[in-house]
């Protein structure tokens, strides 16, 4: 009891830091003493959360949110913690593994910091050294390694960038203008008679040539995306507070009224930019 005492004590008192964390977390997945929500998740159950907290941390540094960016970090902190605590559960890893396992990882691609490597290079080089060290370490196929989990846009990219390395590439960004192309021109003549799954297949011939577009421009694609989410979503609210102010919603519109207001949203907003310019 005084041990299980002293756990309470060490979860519930301010200034514990990460062992107190790890404390809470040890404390919710008790068998016997921990919260049954808690006790009843698995990998596969908490995956979804732990990609959700880094799109928040993302999102917070997209808004330049810093008043929200520690709660954010910390939160995604706890999924690191969780996915930890379980692995020690089943005999596998624990939170110390895990961060001597990434200590080194550090340590083994910086050899240019702790090695006999020359520091005299650009943050290109460096960049490819690491990943010259990544290919090493995979030592399998070109594209093994790249996860199925994440974002599609951005698991296009990193597709690319791997047969770029050896080479599959196209030569300039014009080749990769004219792929663009003549992808669309093909969707349109061929809409009317192609099938759902062979429209769908077209769709993703698009996106996979417009993601190796922002790549060899330099762009990523999915902050690009969010960008264009977010400016949708600030000028359709424009839309919808203009209709509200004439006491009716985009429902009770039509399209050539909300068209006008959607050119006056984007009129105000080069405006405000030329203001802040």
């Amino acid at each position: 009891m005084a041990d299980e005492t002293e756990r309470d004590r060490i979860c519930t008192e301010p200034g514990g830091g990460l062992p107190r964390l790890l404390a809470i977390m040890d404390r919710l997945r008790d068998p016997e003493r921990g919260c049954p929500w808690d006790i009843e998740q698995d990998f596969a159950s908490i995956a979804p959360y732990t990609i959700e907290e880094a799109y928040e941390v993302a999102d917070a540094i997209e808004r330049e949110a810093w008043d929200e960016l520690e709660g954010e970090l910390g939160d995604l902190l706890l999924q690191v913690v969780y996915h930890a605590r379980m692995g020690a559960e089943a005999g596998r890893f624990d939170f110390q593994s895990v961060a001597e396992r990434v200590a080194q990882k550090m340590v083994d691609r910086h050899p240019h910091i702790w090695g006999d490597a020359s520091r005299d290079k650009s943050a290109a080089d460096q960049v490819a050294d690491w990943e010259a060290v990544k290919a090493r370490e995979r030592a399998g196929r070109t594209l093994d390694g790249v996860a199925l989990g994440m974002p599609a846009l951005l698991r296009a990219v990193k597709l690319q960038n791997r047969a770029a390395r050896v080479g599959f590439d196209w030569p300039a960004t014009d080749a990769v203008l004219a792929k663009l192309q003549e992808e669309a021109a093909e969707l349109v003549e061929a809409r009317d008679r192609l099938t759902p799954e062979a429209v769908t297949e077209e769709i993703g011939d698009l996106l996979f040539v417009v993601a190796n577009l922002a790549r060899h421009l330099g762009v990523d694609p999915e902050g690009a995306l969010r960008a264009a989410n977010a400016k949708f979503t600030r000028r359709f609210e424009f839309i919808e507070d203009a209709l509200a102010e004439r006491g009716r919603s985009p429902s009770e519109s039509d399209l050539a009224e909300m068209d006008a207001l959607w050119d006056a949203a984007k009129n105000r907003e080069k405006a405000d930019q030329k203001n802040r310019d």
